[in-house]
């Protein structure tokens, strides 16, 4: 009789058990955490005191300027802002300044970073050192200079010399070729293929594609006019044509009389600084996503 043996029994691991995690990494973590949070409250505060001061009365931001909480509440500085100064109109010359020059930083910005990363001339990189120097002086610096130039040419004091001088930037420059540089030269010979010109390329194509450089660059240009102080106080003294900072240092420096005026400053302050938070608000998100795009097509 044919004797019917057991197969062999291939011996089998023990399911893997989750390990605990030790307590060391457990308080290195808390730690980490309790340091990111006070490192968070220390910059939220100033403008948690400044929306708080915002909305007290004079004598209580007087009395309590570090108290985050007003008592009472009070709008009045809201009503005096609009109604005993020139708020609206140093918003409305912020705004228009800001848009113009946003829009034009974004486009010659882009055009000379293109020319910069695809086209060949003599003197490339000569500009292209040029404008690396730019970027290494200090803006202070240049002031005089600037002054000079815009009383020279006839737009001193003057939307043009509020506006004119901004619309190039030679660290939006850098940005834009930088970027143009990642982009994968194919891209372009097959449109020239098609028989489109280099500016149909460039404006068609390649542009685009960088939009994650495109609103980094729309971001730091509205950010970066919008509290333009330095050339202001060269390109214009008329009263008329002053923006948000300007006016604002007004202020500060106490041209509505006596007293502190917490609340009309820090008013005007929180008031201005929303324009801003709006625009990287909306505009993160797809600066994000499109950065996390540009990482998975590299």
């Amino acid at each position: 009789m044919a004797v019917v043996t057991d197969p062999p029994r291939v011996p089998t691991r023990p399911a893997p058990t989750r390990r605990r995690r030790e307590p060391r990494g457990l308080v290195t973590t808390f730690v980490g955490y309790a340091v990111l949070v006070f490192f968070a409250l220390v910059f939220l505060y100033p403008f948690v005191i400044q929306i708080g001061n915002a909305l007290k009365t004079e004598p209580d931001a007087a009395a309590n300027p570090l108290s985050p909480v007003p008592d009472p509440l009070d709008l009045t500085s809201f009503q005096r802002l609009f109604d005993g100064t020139s708020f609206p109109l140093w918003m409305g010359n912020s705004l228009l300044v800001t848009v113009l020059v946003t829009l034009g930083r974004v486009f010659l910005d882009s055009l000379a970073g293109y020319a910069l990363a695809r086209l060949r001339f003599r003197g490339r990189t000569g500009m292209f050192a040029a404008i690396l120097a730019v970027m290494a002086v200090p803006g202070v610096v240049l002031l005089i200079p600037k002054f000079l130039v815009l009383n020279q040419i006839g737009i001193y004091d003057s939307y043009a010399g509020l506006i004119v001088p901004l619309l190039a930037d030679a660290a939006g420059v850098f940005i834009m070729k930088q970027f143009f540089e990642s982009i994968p030269a194919s891209m372009e010979e097959a449109a020239r293929v098609d028989g489109a010109g280099v500016f149909r390329t460039f404006w068609s194509v390649v542009l685009p594609m960088a939009r994650p450089a495109l609103i980094t660059l729309t971001i730091l240009s509205f950010q970066g006019s919008w509290n333009e102080f330095p050339h202001t106080l060269v390109a214009v003294q008329d009263p008329s044509l002053f923006t948000l900072p300007r006016g604002l240092a007004d202020l500060v420096t106490g041209s509505l009389g006596s007293g502190t005026q917490y609340p009309l400053k820090l008013g005007a302050a929180l008031l201005a600084t929303i324009p801003v938070a709006l625009i990287f608000v909306v505009f993160q998100r797809y600066f994000v996503r499109g950065a996390n795009e540009g990482a998975d097509k590299g």
